[in-house]
C-alpha cells in the first residue's frame, strides 16, 4: 500500500519540496494550500498519481474540520502529516498588537493542533503513523525581536516534545524541523515590523542553505525518525552553544538586541 502523506502550506517553499521528493518516492500526496491555484499546481507536477490538490485555512477550527472529512472519504487516514503551514512575523514586544499576536498563535500554533487533532487519532488507532510540526530556530534561540514569530515555533517545539511522550507507545513518531532562514516565499504572509521584515528578507538573500538541500536534509532525517529536525547548517552547533554556554549566549543576544558586537 502507497503512503499517504499530507502537508499543509504545500503550495510553495519547504511543503512544494516536499511534496515532490515524497511523490518521488512513490507516496500518494495531498497537497493543502490556502490558494487553491497553488494546490492545483503542485498536485500536477507530481510525479505518479493519486495526489489530491485541497484547499483549507490551518487557523480555521471549520476549515481544518472539512479538510479532515475529505481526506477520510477519499483516503480513509493519513500515514505522515507534515503540519507545515506558517506565516512570519518579528518586532519587539511593545512594537506588537493583539491582533498581531492572534493571529500568529491561530495559525502557527493552533494550526499545529488542528492538524494533530484531525489526523492523530486515526494513526493511533491503527497503531502507527509520523506527525512532523514545522517549527523554527527561533523557536529555540530566545532571539530579541522576533516576539510572536519566536513564542508561537517554542510552543510548537513544546507541543511536539509533549505529544512524542504521550503517543510513543501508540505506534506514532513525531518529529519537529527547526530551521533557520533560507529561502522561501514565507515573508509573502508577514504580520508586524516592516523593518523586521527588510531583515529577513535580507537574512534569506545570504543563507548559506538552498531549499533543495533543507529538503533533503529534512526528508532523511523524517525517515530516519530522528525528532529534532535542524536542517540548516549553522544550527546544530548554535543549539549547542546555548545548552552549554547560557550565560555567553546571551551576552550574544544582548548584543544582537542593540545592534552591536559581543
Amino acid at each position: 500500500m502507497r503512503r499517504r502523506v499530507l502537508i499543509t502550506g504545500a503550495g510553495s517553499g519547504l511543503g512544494r519540496a516536499l511534496a515532490v521528493r515524497y511523490a518521488g518516492a512513490g507516496a500518494q500526496v495531498a497537497c493543502v494550500d490556502r490558494d487553491p491555484a497553488r494546490a492545483e499546481a503542485v498536485a500536477a507536477e507530481l510525479a505518479g498519481h493519486g495526489h489530491l490538490a485541497l484547499v483549507a485555512d490551518v487557523g480555521s477550527d471549520a476549515s481544518m474540520d472539512a479538510l479532515r472529512d475529505t481526506v477520510l472519504d477519499r483516503w480513509g487516514g493519513v500515514d505522515l502529516l507534515f503540519n507545515n503551514a506558517g506565516i512570519a512575523s518579528g518586532g519587539a514586544l511593545t512594537a506588537t498588537t493583539m491582533e498581531e499576536w492572534r493571529c500568529v498563535l491561530e495559525v502557527n500554533l493552533l494550526g499545529v493542533v488542528r492538524g494533530c487533532l484531525a489526523f492523530l487519532p486515526g494513526m493511533i488507532e491503527r497503531g502507527h503513523g509520523h506527525v512532523v510540526n514545522t517549527a523554527s530556530f527561533a523557536g529555540l534561540a530566545g532571539a530579541p525581536n522576533m516576539m510572536s514569530y519566536g513564542v508561537a515555533k517554542a510552543a510548537v517545539v513544546a507541543l511536539s516534545e509533549q505529544l512524542r511522550a504521550e503517543v510513543a507507545d501508540a505506534g506514532v513518531r513525531v518529529s519537529v524541523i527547526c530551521p533557520a532562514f533560507f529561502r522561501t516565499r514565507l515573508l509573502e504572509s508577514w504580520q508586524g515590523d516592516p523593518r523586521l521584515r527588510r531583515f529577513g528578507e535580507k537574512m534569506m538573500e545570504q543563507a548559506p542553505d538552498t531549499l533543495d538541500e533543507v529538503a533533503d536534509r529534512v526528508m532523511a532525517a523524517v525517515e530516519r525518525g530522528v525528532f529534532m529536525i535542524l536542517p540548516t547548517r549553522r544550527e546544530p552547533l548554535r543549539w549547542r552553544l546555548k545548552r552549554w554556554f547560557p550565560e555567553w549566549y546571551f551576552r550574544r543576544l544582548r548584543a544582537l538586541a542593540r545592534g552591536g558586537r559581543a
